[in-house]
């Protein structure tokens, strides 16, 4: 069976959403008086929210899963019962189920619902809609796995009270089961977190605060080398690099804007207060920047523009602040201080589709290095339709469609197969993401590229048309890797922390056999770092195979082995990570194979 988990008509969502009712069943017995939250069928299996009379750990789930196996054993049936909605009120109250009857009193006040639907299992009964397996007799017992516990708000909102969520896999077959869990525990192994812990690339500290990321040297050097690529790929397209401060006056915001569509994702404004030279006491506010884009506005708007000039390319690597929320964050793909390799360009509509092809074609180049293929075109569009788009989207209804048929047009005439996103775009205009599906089972996005029709007026842009006449320019936003703080994740996932020797923290390690060649082994550390490779020698006091050991731990990609023969002949002995075999050569041999492979920013290293 391969049913979508939003499709209820489906066999496996009707099995997964069953197999919740069990669960929560199983929890009731183990843990008597607690309360029920929410239990639906999810893309893998399912999850249940608890309030526990004790707490459930991941050592209760062999006694947890035996106690469902034996609810299935019974075969008992499933049915659906409607009451009137007082009745319905009284039964959720006579089960103890506060949250149910909360949530069943707002679906009253919503829809107008004259009853409640309950669904029956034996002993266990839920206020659901369903739709169930008639029996359980239709539920394989061999096919599901309880996979971890969680925290989860009731509602996702932070303001709740914290449940306990349990997740479990849930699929037709044990085989398809067995897929799925095996593709998790890859996942874990791949865990941007845990590598990020592993390698030494990057923590966080309570007292610095959450979501604000502190980069180790091994860490910084990825951030590093992602930034000196991009800085190449932009100045090979004619881009200008500026530098703009962290904060701003609110007032600039509240022009362009960010402060109307953006205030909730904006750190608090910071008060000033300051006495002038003159004695007069003047008060003013600041924020932290959530984007580049006013500070680069205000630099195009510094001078007066020539269409001459245009496309003129701004490009930043900045720090930008946002106030994700506390549930939100994690890891590096939710921070609150973003580093960014922006840019912005400003042209006129007759330039737009160029510049959004020459984009995508920057793009095309930066995934081809890194060996990027998974990923798909999304065009993130307004949705009229939206009761809230006055909120979320500048009110321009003919800019809006304009500036979509630009992009769309713009697909169409490349061939490009996209994903339309109604209610997705920028409050400012449409925009074409470029969505990633990782090695660990997410969907993220990454690159962007938008075009921004309403701030440009808004803060009185313009430039002098070969008409003569002052014309407002089109601003096209573009972020090639996202923030570096979720790319750098995906990176870790996409090569399990075992990167390329041209993005690697420490490129190559030198290992002597014997402290006899410290001498050899420390001149080639230097003839390399002389080059500007990160080349370092392995401890002293360590046997060979520790040194070996540890450098495979630190996924080193290159290591250099050197004893008597070594440096009797001015040769290294070549061992890659995760390769077998391994090469004796010259060393000059070597040098000119690696600087190579880090000039071209080759995946592989090819043996000389």
């Amino acid at each position: 069976m391969s049913d979508a988990p939003d499709s209820p008509a489906g066999p496996l969502y009707r099995i997964r959403h069953s197999l919740a009712h069990v669960m929560a069943q199983a929890v009731l017995e183990m843990r008597e008086g607690s309360t029920l939250g929410f239990g639906p069928p999810i893309a893998d299996g399912f999850y249940y929210d608890f309030i526990l009379s004790e707490p459930l750990t991941e050592r209760d789930f062999p006694d947890l899963e035996r106690r469902m196996r034996r609810i299935l054993k019974k075969g008992q049936r499933f049915y659906r019962e409607e009451v009137p909605v007082d009745e319905g009120y009284r039964r959720l109250e006579e089960m103890g189920e506060p949250y149910k009857r909360e949530y069943a009193e707002e679906l009253v006040g919503k829809k107008g619902l004259e009853s409640l639907t309950f669904y029956r299992s034996g002993p266990f009964l839920d206020m659901c809609d369903g739709p169930h397996v008639d029996t359980a007799k239709e539920i394989p017992r061999d096919a599901f796995r309880l996979r971890s516990v969680a925290g989860a708000y009731w509602r996702g909102d932070a303001k709740n009270v914290m449940m306990t969520r349990v997740y479990a896999w849930a699929f037709a077959d044990k085989q398809a089961l067995d897929e799925a869990v095996r593709a998790y525990e890859l996942a874990q192994e791949r865990d941007h977190k845990r590598l990020g812990r592993e390698l030494d690339l990057f923590t966080f500290d309570d007292s610095v605060g959450r979501g604000l990321p502190l980069w180790m040297p091994n860490g910084t050097v990825i951030r590093d080398e992602i930034e000196k690529l991009a800085v190449e790929l932009e100045f090979r397209a004619g881009y200008q690099r500026v530098a703009t401060p962290h904060i701003a006056k609110s007032s600039l915001y509240d022009q362009t804007g960010h402060l109307d569509h953006y205030r909730d994702s904006m750190y608090p404004p910071m008060e000033v207060v300051e006495e002038t030279p003159e004695g007069e006491t003047v008060r003013e506010t600041y924020m932290l920047k959530p984007m580049n884009c006013p500070h680069h506005h205000k630099i195009f708007a510094s001078r007066l523009r020539s269409y001459r000039e245009l496309p003129l390319r701004l490009a930043e690597y900045g720090e930008v602040y946002r106030w994700e929320a506390s549930g939100a964050v994690s890891g590096l793909l939710r921070v609150r201080m973003l580093s960014m390799n922006d840019a912005h360009i400003y042209c006129t509509e007759a330039q737009t589709q160029d510049v959004f092809r020459e984009v995508i074609s920057q793009y095309d180049e930066a995934y081809r290095i890194l060996g990027l293929s998974n990923y798909y075109i999304r065009f993130s569009r307004w949705d009229p339709e939206d009761p809230k788009g006055r909120e979320k989207y500048v009110d321009a209804p003919e800019d809006w469609r304009r500036s979509e048929r630009i992009i769309a047009d713009l697909l169409e005439e490349m061939g490009v197969d996209y994903v339309d996103a109604p209610g997705e775009a920028a409050f400012y205009g449409p925009k074409i993401d470029v969505q990633f599906q990782t090695v660990t089972g997410r969907d993220e996005s990454l690159s962007t590229v938008q075009l921004d029709f309403a701030v440009p007026p808004r803060l009185g842009l313009s430039y002098i048309g070969e008409d003569g006449a002052e014309h407002v320019p089109y601003c096209v936003h573009r972020a090639p890797f996202s923030t570096h703080e979720r790319f750098v994740a995906l990176l870790l996932e996409h090569f399990g922390g075992a990167f390329p020797t041209w993005l690697a923290p420490v490129q190559v390690q030198v290992i002597t056999v014997s402290e006899h060649f410290h001498e050899y082994a420390t001149g080639i550390v230097s003839r390399l770092r002389e080059k500007f490779v990160r080349a370092e020698l392995a401890s002293e006091s360590d046997t060979v195979s520790k040194k070996i050991r540890d450098a495979t731990t630190r996924k080193i990609p290159n290591l250099l082995v050197v004893g008597e023969r070594e440096s009797a002949a001015g040769t290294v002995t070549l061992r890659r990570h995760g390769v077998k075999a391994q090469a004796t050569m010259p060393l000059e041999v070597f040098e000119a194979a690696l600087l190579d492979t880090i000039a071209r920013r080759t995946l592989e290293f090819v043996m000389p």
